[in-house]
């Protein structure tokens, strides 16, 4: 009301459209009605005070960075390339600067100057600490951070910038980010349970209300009956009558126990035929004696039907006719033979008339009832009658080509019938259609997020994005509401939202940069609960039944498969485990590495917990050891007894722990070796004495494979060497073009690693299911695409021309507008990178889709798309947009996210296997743990009588931490003042400000050493720290005179000035030691790190791996400032290819890079290569499988092992607080230290 008043009376001299904003809160009454929106919004609401702390980390991760960048790379980004006679600027500026980008190579005329606005629009840079939080903030969403890095190093020169951008993502996005996550699916969970037990308690007043009905109901029977004994004889209707009522009784007293639950549709059949046979029987007439025969004959075809329907062979007939007609399906591309237009229909129309006989069949035999009793019945019926009018109205041309197109979806669905034969399939099918439902309330609150934001954006937006008369207006624009909801869900999956904000910020200032940065931070809150919700439903029904297969997985692989060598380490490992049910070292000692190595060990090596029999003697132990390997060296392979002596020794040596060292030295001196490698040039003097070292290091490991082979055996028995994975490793690793496999060996030397790589088979094995219907889910709407895509995507490069015959010569292109500046261009007719012209691209096409990468520029081609061989069309086809609206929700927002719960369920269910004959809880244990290692902490407290006793009270007062917490803020605000082009007397004045807060910091420093003394202070690792700041802020005041007063400038000195700057920026991680919820949040994060280094190194081995594979396959591309292989993105080194790795994973436009990467015209030689002068270029197809599955590997696999590891350290947040954990175990060491300053473990008694 306010909104609308004010708008009419202040029409002028007021903005009402930051009023108007509030009209598009309505739609949110909505909630108030639905109670399973209001668990969702509740669980939103209530994560807020949890999520408060982890945004304070957020955003202190987010100043730390902007103040570092603010410090390091402020106005850099301002010189570009300009032609020294004409003054032009270079065509897609790009920064340059000394060791960076050098303009000679454009040509002789251009040098690098200022000034240029920076790169999109001047608003990604680091001039100012608001620009420089925005940038920061964007980099930490995976948007645009490579780009930001490549700026840099066009600007810098590439030497340590990336650590600052690296170190960025995996700290922001990788684990703070996560822990969002982590709080908001905690939180789902409790309010979720929360509404289950309210929902129980309405169901069960429900029932007890049912109950005293019922009772009510029989005692008025009762009644009636009394009365009835008095009235008149009975007759046949009345025996009739009665009989009903008899089993009315009957059957309400039988429901009487278990509610009205207990009455089945058969009991009720079978009931009301029992009272029929009351009636007296009539003589029977000639139409019923044949109506009886052909009854019993109508009954026996129905059971032979039945049993047919129900028989093996017809289930697998079904499943190969439903294979069959999807090959057909997938057959379809774009320029297909008319045979095969006409084949394809025949066929469709002989599998619509099987699956409609199939119909007819099942309903005769189960009868309309029970036909319709299964619900997957009814789709396949609403499948066939689908696919019957679809036939009818494609002979009939009825209707229009894009509408057809729609309705041949339907034939796909008949793909799902394989999940009904499919028991686990079926299974995985049922909980997926579950969760949706719970899903369906979410997607309804995202769907009111994205009309309120579509509306406000339109108030604000609207007609805004227009910025050169010339050119088109971007395509992401508020201009209508269709337009606007589609440009806030591109928002909202992320993709390109930097764009469409540098967009706002040009049309309106920065007023409304919150408004982008809300929905941003939106998408995240919504996406996240999204994976929670998954995360409670998708994987309970499955993991149900795949815990009891993997209970054993772990235990039988390890005393199955694995060589007895690694048995023995293991064996030897356990000692130094963390002693998970405090077991005897010694005994374990005696009993592991002597009995187990030749025989199949009897302890299940998961369950640490369970008591061992073990013989004291160990004498004993010694003599039963070589009694058996004599036996089994004897028995294990056709050797002579004379040389079982020669066999003992080299299984003696095998297992040899320095030998054992020695070839994990080997395989990391020749993994180093592998990454030293010159891609470009092969024969280079390098390569040449690398290939020495190689010869030498495959000779090594023949060796040893030949070794390993006489002591146990090639592959013929039990414990062979060849059927263990490590050995096969071995035998591939010798070959000298799997030499990349090599560092996969260290797996088998680290027991962590080891676990972590079961936990990831296992997981992948319970996923397998997921898999399958995601693919088949995938493979759909890849048809579907197929069907309303192919061909669509060519167009010329002059836009007036729709057709290939007209697409010839050349036309003229304005340079930004200006008719003065003509340029004349050549026509091409080319295809889109990305289309769906075959079944098979389709599927890469959609693929990329899922990722959310490049998405919106592919959905604008789709709008644009005509008719086959047609060049695109503005808007033509705004409706295909709901076709990659469904996908992304489909498959991107619910299947992916349900594979990533799946992951992380498995993953922590694995680790949780270790402990399950253990009777405690996993927090009992951790609990256990820390008071078997906790120790006090010493006080120290001078005596009374001193100066340094009231030194020693001043320093530990309230007063002086707070004095110094407000001195560290205010000492932020100053560094965080400081902006690009900043006069000088300003300059002066905030160094003066960073020497005052400098000598306060060093008088903090002087007065606790006076208080603590040397060896006290130095013993606290704050202490040491804020030691370390202090020196290094000195360091900094007097390196930088010095440089001033020298005339240098930092750059050319040796160790740039910025570097010591920092020192000024680490004073504020003496925050973080204030708060006890950010303590306790640190204090989680270490314990996180502590459990993440052999996921680490398990990244660490896969990127090495890819790695050295680019170098090898794609190490030769030449560079190309047009495509995505270019000066800062390539893989000619072991680092830039580390690099481009690193990028993919964080997915940014990692699809172009595999393109480019791909065997294509355009993909040509690098000058220095060896093939410059090759025809077929460099590029090659193994880019698609290498990308897709680094991608599906690091992103679905690995990255959430990260995510599971955090949101198990961070369950804390979201319990019960009164649940004592670990962490609080910490802050009772620092409380206890109070009462007990001398470290005694004993607190004196006072009353």
């Amino acid at each position: 009301m306010i909104s609308t008043t004010l708008s009419s009376i202040m029409k002028d001299g007021f903005d009402v459209k930051a009023l108007r904003a509030f009209r598009v809160l309505r739609p949110l009454r909505l909630v108030s009605g639905v109670p399973s929106l209001q668990v969702v919004l509740n669980s939103i609401l209530r994560a807020m005070v949890p999520l408060l702390h982890i945004a304070l980390l957020v955003l202190f991760v987010i100043i730390i960075y902007a103040i570092v960048g603010l410090e390091l790379f402020s106005g850099k980004m301002h010189k570009t390339c300009f032609h020294n006679i004409t003054e032009d600027m270079m065509e897609d500026p790009t920064p340059c600067g000394e060791g960076g980008f050098q303009c000679s190579s454009l040509g002789v005329h251009w040098i690098c100057r200022y000034y240029w606005e920076g790169p999109n629009a001047g608003i990604t840079n680091f001039d100012n600490f608001g620009l420089s939080m925005l940038t920061v903030f964007q980099c930490i969403t995976l948007e645009g951070w490579t780009d930001m890095l490549y700026y840099i190093e066009d600007a810098m020169g590439s030497n340590w910038q990336w650590i600052y951008f690296v170190s960025m993502v995996i700290l922001g996005a990788f684990f703070v980010m996560n822990l969002i996550l982590g709080v908001l699916s905690g939180e789902f969970s409790k309010e979720r349970t929360k509404a289950k037990s309210r929902g129980d308690f309405q169901k069960l007043r429900e029932k007890q209300r049912i109950e005293e009905d019922l009772k009510g109901y029989l005692d008025w029977i009762t009644q009636a009956e009394d009365i009835d004994t008095y009235q008149e004889p009975t007759s046949p209707g009345k025996m009739m009558s009665e009989g009903l009522l008899k089993g009315t009784r009957a059957m309400l007293a039988g429901s009487g126990s278990s509610g009205l639950g207990g009455l089945s549709p058969d009991c009720a059949e079978g009931c009301a035929e029992v009272n029929v046979d009351y009636v007296q029987p009539a003589p029977e007439s000639w139409y019923n004696r044949h109506f009886r025969a052909w009854d019993r004959l109508n009954r026996k075809m129905r059971r032979s039907c039945r049993k047919a329907v129900k028989s093996q062979a017809f289930y697998w007939l079904i499943i190969i006719l439903v294979f069959l007609n999807t090959g057909v399906l997938a057959t379809e591309h774009y320029h297909q033979p008319q045979w095969l237009d006409d084949f394809q229909e025949y066929t469709n129309m002989f599998f619509v008339a099987l699956f409609s006989l199939e119909m007819f069949l099942k309903m005769y035999s189960l009868g309309l009832q029970g036909y319709y009793v299964s619900l997957f019945n009814r789709f396949d019926c609403f499948v066939v009658i689908g696919s019957v009018i679809e036939v009818l109205l494609t002979n009939t041309q009825l209707m229009p080509p894009l509408g057809i197109s729609v309705l041949r979806c339907v034939r796909l669905l008949r793909v799902f019938k394989v999940t009904k034969y499919w028991q686990s399939l079926s299974n995985l099918v049922a909980s997926l259609l579950n969760s949706i439902q719970s899903i369906a309330s979410l997607l309804l609150l995202l769907f009111l997020f994205i009309v309120i934001f579509a509306l406000l954006g339109m108030q604000v937006f609207g007609g805004r994005f227009i910025f050169n008369s010339m050119d088109n207006k971007p395509r992401s624009n508020f201009d209508s509401f269709v337009q606007s909801l589609l440009t806030v869900f591109q928002i909202l999956t992320g993709e390109d939202w930097n764009a469409v904000m540098y967009d706002g910020i040009q049309a309106y200032g920065d007023i409304l940069l919150n408004v982008f940065l809300a929905i941003a931070v939106d998408n995240l809150a919504d996406a996240e609960s999204l994976t929670a919700v998954e995360k409670e439903d998708g994987p309970d029904t499955e993991l149900d039944n795949l815990t009891d297969k993997s209970e054993n997985e772990l235990g039988d692989k390890d005393n199955d498969e694995e060589d007895d060598m690694d048995e023995v380490d293991e064996t030897d490992e356990l000692d130094q485990d963390d002693g998970d049910c405090y077991k005897n070292e010694e005994s374990t000692r005696a009993y592991g590495s002597r009995s187990k190595p030749m025989e199949e060990s009897s302890v299940d090596k998961t369950n640490h917990c369970e008591a061992i029999e073990i013989p004291n003697d160990r004498s004993s132990a010694h003599t039963t050891y070589a009694k058996r390997l004599s036996e089994a060296v004897v028995s294990s392979s056709p050797i002579p007894i004379s040389d079982e002596k020669f066999r003992q020794f080299c299984h003696w040596l095998c297992n040899h722990t320095v030998f054992g060292n020695i070839i994990l030295l080997c395989i990391m001196l020749s993994s180093v070796m592998l990454a030293a490698e010159d891609p470009l040039n092969a024969n280079s003097e390098r390569n040449q004495i690398l290939n020495k070292f190689d010869f030498f290091f495959t000779a090594v490991f023949a060796i040893e494979l030949i070794l390993k082979v006489i002591a146990y055996g090639f592959i013929l028995h039990k414990g062979a060497f060849c059927r263990s994975a490590s050995g096969t490793i071995s035998v591939v690793k010798i070959l000298r073009v799997l030499r990349v496999l090599r560092p996969l060996r260290a797996i088998n030397r680290a027991k962590g690693l080891k676990h972590v790589v079961q936990c990831v088979i296992v997981a992948v094995k319970t996923i397998g299911n997921i898999v399958l219907v995601t693919f088949l889910l995938q493979f759909m709407f890849a048809v579907i695409g197929v069907q309303l895509f192919k061909g669509k995507f060519f167009s010329c490069s002059d836009r007036s021309k729709y057709e290939e015959a007209e697409c010839h010569g050349t036309y003229l292109v304005f340079e930004d507008g200006n008719v003065d500046k003509p340029v004349s261009k050549e026509r091409e007719w080319s295809n889109n990178r990305f289309h769906f012209d075959d079944v098979q691209k389709a599927m890469l096409t959609l693929f990329t889709v899922s990722t959310f990468e490049g998405w919106p520029s592919l959905l604008y081609v789709s709008i644009d798309s005509h008719t086959e061989n047609f060049g695109p069309i503005y808007n033509y086809r705004p409706l295909v947009a709901t076709y990659y609206i469904i996908y992304i929700i489909v498959i991107a927002f619910f299947m992916v996210n349900i594979f990533v719960g799946f992951v992380i369920v498995t993953f922590q269910n694995e680790g949780e296997q270790e402990y399950k004959n253990c009777d405690l809880d996993k927090n009992q244990r951790n609990c256990i743990e820390f008071a078997l290692k906790a120790k006090p902490v010493r006080r120290y407290i001078p005596n009374d009588d001193r100066i340094q006793y009231k030194v020693w009270w001043f320093v530990t007062s309230q007063l002086f931490e707070y004095t110094i917490f407000i001195l560290i803020m205010m000492n932020t605000i100053t560094l965080s003042m400081k902006f690009y082009r900043q006069p000088q007397p300003y300059t002066e004045w905030l160094d003066f400000l960073n020497l005052l807060f400098t000598a306060v910091f060093a008088l903090e420093f002087v007065f606790k050493l006076a208080a603590f003394r040397f060896q006290n202070y130095f013993g606290d690792a704050w202490n040491v720290f804020d030691f370390i700041i202090v020196l290094g802020s000195f360091i900094d005041i007097v390196y930088s005179e010095v440089t001033t007063s020298s005339g240098t400038k930092g750059a050319s000195t040796i160790i740039s000035i910025n570097f010591f700057r920092l020192f000024r920026v680490m004073r504020l991680i003496k925050l973080l030691a204030r708060g006890e919820g950010i303590r306790t949040l640190l204090w989680t994060f270490i314990k996180s790190f502590q459990a993440l280094p052999y996921v680490a190194l398990l990244i660490v081995m896969l990127f090495f791996i890819y790695a050295v594979i680019g170098m090898q396959v794609f190490g030769r591309i030449a560079l190309d400032d047009d495509t995505a292989i270019h000066r800062n993105n390539n893989f000619q080194t072991f680092p830039q290819a580390i690099l481009v790795l690193f990028r993919s994973a964080t997915g940014e436009a990692w699809q172009d890079i595999m393109l480019d990467s791909s065997a294509r015209e355009e993909v040509r030689c690098d000058e220095n290569s060896e093939d410059k002068e090759s025809k077929e270029g460099c590029g090659s197809n193994f880019a698609f499988p290498y990308f897709i599955s680094f991608y599906v590997l690091c992103s679905f696999l690995i990255i959430n092992l990260f995510v599971a590891v955090i949101m198990d350290n961070f369950d804390y947040l979201t319990r019960d607080w009164s649940i004592l954990g670990p962490h609080h175990l910490d802050e009772f060491v620092r409380l206890w230290s109070e009462y007990d300053p001398d470290a005694k473990g004993r607190i004196k008694h006072l009353d």
